[in-house]
């Protein structure tokens, strides 16, 4: 296992090739030289009214609203016909939402519609026990029963003191955050987690956030992003392709405790995204059937994505939203 000590030393210091050579090498110990895997699942996002107000979302800035069960049964039904495996439900902290309105959409979504559903990041799950004053065990418990199998490691960004001031303020520190998702841990619920840099971070903040990650445990899978241009209230620096690429092989040899690197070809695209399949990722998310908060550079095809692996040199296998294979 790296110290954080020798991961920021590595950062600063060693060669983006030396570390893609390496982090390539123990993705092949643990997935073996021939496959990448991906999925396929629909965005919806049920709401974009919300009070957290990050400095880099431009999604709040767009017409208000909040999807009718009916709207989201035609959605989830339209996705179905696209070939979705699963469906990510996600949306702002929007304290008009009673728990009802949560509940029956896992319950429409999972139980009559037959979708596995990634939903609610931690700051979401965090308020909606708050609104409901419910503990976050028995919230947990009630949202699995209702469909929920995993969430998602939204609202991570950069962990630190000084980025949270920055970025997020209103959201919850890293504490808050790490703690919530040990809870969703504890209930059986699979994650994953990410990081995204492009804005006033430095090293340190850099590793002090995936040590947060490492130290919390119990992730599926680990995925780097950049931010993307969406607001003037928020400027971003270039992340340079070098950059992008040694931080993803940094994450695989800093992760022994996640299995799996995911490249987001949907936020990095395609050239990136293979590139960073002989860096240490081995899954290149999902096929992108919609996507409202990102601008997407992605794949929208299985064929594509598979495709897209075959060229890249190895062989696709698809597998569903909680890494099961098959689906």
């Amino acid at each position: 296992m790296i110290a954080k000590t020798e991961a920021l030393k590595l950062w600063k210091n060693a060669s983006w090739t030396e570390l893609a050579k390496a982090a390539h090498e123990m993705r092949i110990q643990i997935h073996g030289k021939k496959n990448v895997s991906y999925t396929v699942f629909r965005i919806i996002n049920y709401t974009n009214i919300c009070k957290i107000g990050c400095s880099f979302c431009s999604f709040k800035n767009t017409k208000p609203y909040a999807l009718t069960l009916k709207e989201i049964r035609a959605e989830a039904l339209k996705a179905k016909k696209q070939g979705a495996s699963a469906i990510f439900f996600q949306g702002g902290v929007n304290p008009g939402i009673p728990l009802d309105y949560y509940l029956n959409a896992l319950e429409l979504l999972n139980k009559e519609l037959g979708f596995p559903v990634r939903a609610f990041s931690p700051v979401e799950l965090f308020h909606i026990a708050k609104d409901n004053k419910m503990p976050l065990p028995h919230l947990l418990q009630k949202l699995k029963s209702a469909g929920l199998s995993s969430v998602p490691g939204a609202g991570a960004e950069i962990m630190t003191p000084k980025m949270r001031k920055i970025l997020s303020p209103k959201k919850l520190s890293a504490k808050q955050w790490c703690k919530v998702m040990e809870e969703c841990h504890e209930q059986g619920l699979k994650s994953s987690a990410n990081i995204v840099i492009g804005s006033t971070e430095n090293p340190e903040d850099i590793i002090e956030h995936l040590s947060y990650i490492r130290e919390t445990g119990g992730f599926q899978s680990f995925i780097p992003w950049v931010f993307q241009p969406q607001t003037d209230d928020f400027p971003i620096r270039h992340v340079r392709s070098d950059e992008y690429i040694k931080l993803v092989a940094l994450c695989r040899l800093f992760f022994h405790n996640i299995p799996n690197i995911e490249v987001s070809v949907l936020g990095m695209g395609k050239v990136l995204g293979e590139l960073a399949l002989y860096a240490g990722a081995n899954d290149i998310s999902s096929v992108v059937l919609e996507e409202r908060v990102m601008r997407s550079q992605g794949i929208t095809s299985v064929e594509e994505a598979e495709q897209f692996i075959k060229n890249a040199g190895f062989e696709p296998i698809r597998r569903g939203i909680n890494y099961y294979f098959p689906i």
